[in-house]
């Protein structure tokens, strides 16, 4: 050893050594989620349980194991379409790292990841909650599906607003959660057309307005059978025909379950002409029923007193 070498060495000797300084900050700071491997995109308006499913399936693990690796502690069980599941703020966060797509766009296309009443929940949590049925997310287009993942998978479930409810590009529908294999609309092309009419509808300032009223009138004269009855009854034996499932379905009827899809068309045309009647005294209630007469392709319509669409011209609408 050199003279300088042995001088170094004693000098490094007289110097104490530091002791190693841990805060109470780093003990509590939570670890980071580390990003995945795999990027799986998630579907417009898909479930928030469809999603991690997917994601789950995507590594090769349940969907317990896979949050579970990721840090998120789940409580409760529940399968879709009847329960869905509920993420508090730290999960959502490393769900978005493992995802690697930013939370506001995952936030954008889950609509049940927004922040619900584990908005305070200080650990990364999951919790299965059962949803009322119209709350239920339904069978997304298998075709849709299948190319969005990339030929993975066919199914998916979304939280469907009103305005998709037929898939226009491959004439699919799933109007109601009980069915686990989507209808077939190809042979009911008035479908298609409705849904068109129905982003147009959109456009209008009262189109959420007239369509809730529109819905709620079209849904009270099927189940009354009234002014429809024998136009719903040849659509439904014409989806019938070409979606045999529908008919041995056990949890409902295929009246029940199609009902949303069988008077698309006519809610839709008579939601278009709500938004667009004149308020107030500018237009008579026969005058309204004309139009809505025509626009509905009926040779007349004559609705009782407690009729909820005369109700809603005389009394409601002004």
């Amino acid at each position: 050893m050199s003279p300088t070498d042995a001088a170094a060495r004693a000098r490094a000797a007289t110097v104490p050594a530091q002791p190693s300084v841990v805060t109470a900050a780093v003990w509590l700071r939570a670890p980071s989620a580390a990003p995945g491997v795999f990027r799986v995109r998630p579907l417009p308006f898909e479930a928030t349980a469809s999603y991690v499913q997917r994601l789950a399936d995507t590594y090769q693990l349940t969907l317990p194991q896979l949050l579970d690796g990721n840090g998120i502690t789940l409580t409760g069980h529940g399968t879709l379409p009847t329960a869905e599941l509920h993420l508090s703020p730290a999960a959502r966060h490393h769900l978005a790292a493992l995802t690697r797509i930013p939370l506001p766009h995952l936030t954008h296309a889950l609509p049940r990841l927004a922040p619900n009443h584990d908005a305070h929940h200080p650990a990364a949590a999951a919790r299965w909650k059962r949803l009322e049925a119209e709350q239920q997310p339904i069978r997304a287009c298998t075709l849709c599906t299948r190319h969005h993942t990339r030929g993975t998978t066919d199914t998916a479930w979304v939280h469907r607003p009103p305005h998709r409810l037929v898939c226009p590009h491959h004439h699919q529908a799933a109007p109601d959660p009980r069915l686990t294999t989507t209808i077939r609309t190809w042979a009911t092309p008035e479908l298609a057309m409705a849904h068109h009419a129905h982003q147009r509808l959109l456009r209008h300032p009262r189109a959420a307005t007239a369509w809730t009223t529109a819905r709620a009138i079209t849904t009270r004269w099927y189940d009354h059978q009234q002014h429809l009855t024998h136009r719903w009854h040849t659509r439904l034996t014409q989806l019938c025909a070409t979606n045999p499932h529908l008919t041995t379905t056990g949890s409902a009827s295929p009246a029940l379950l199609a009902r949303d899809l069988i008077t698309y068309p006519e809610t839709v045309a008579l939601a278009r002409t709500l938004a667009t009647l004149p308020s107030g005294h500018q237009h008579t209630t026969n005058g309204a029923l004309a139009l809505i007469t025509h626009r509905l392709h009926l040779d007349r319509l004559t609705p009782s007193a407690n009729d909820p669409l005369r109700a809603y011209l005389t009394h409601t609408r002004r």
